[in-house]
């Protein structure tokens, strides 16, 4: 019996998507609630005291996740964004607003595992966009011509 990597890959990979979908349904959640004007949100908002426009914001930041999330090539680095915004969210709640940071870190579990997860995506998108990647490709279609 012979296996190969692409067979071995093909669980972990089902798996990271069970977790991608996860998270795009809290972060869609969350964002839907956040822009919906609920009244727990608005009083949190008030809270924090910057204002109601911030509150907007991250409502629609955290949308974006959500649909970024479900997109392949896009996953890992919206992953790796949204890691520290989970920290700014985590120290938010456990010094400014007070109460239990389970699903804000609930979410910084799963974006982590998602930014690991996708890690080779995202270095080959970062690669891809290197100007010293693109003169070196540029150099070697000059010396075919």
């Amino acid at each position: 019996m012979s296996t190969n990597a692409a067979s071995l890959e093909a669980p972990g990979n089902g798996s990271l998507w069970v977790v991608q979908v996860l998270g795009a349904m809290l972060f869609f959640l969350a964002g839907f609630a956040t822009l919906s004007g609920d009244e727990q949100m608005v009083e949190t908002f008030a809270a924090i005291g910057i204002g109601q426009w911030f509150r907007y914001v991250t409502g629609l930041i955290e949308v974006a996740s959500a649909i970024l999330l479900l997109i392949p090539a896009l996953s890992g680095i919206i992953a790796v964004l949204a890691v520290p915004m989970m920290i700014g969210v985590i120290l938010t709640q456990l010094l400014i607003i007070g109460g239990s940071p389970v699903l804000p870190i609930g979410l910084l579990i799963i974006t982590s595992i998602v930014a690991w997860g996708r890690k080779e995506t995202t270095l080959r998108l970062i690669r891809r966009n290197d100007p010293k990647s693109v003169r070196q490709a540029t150099n070697a279609f000059s010396e075919v011509s």
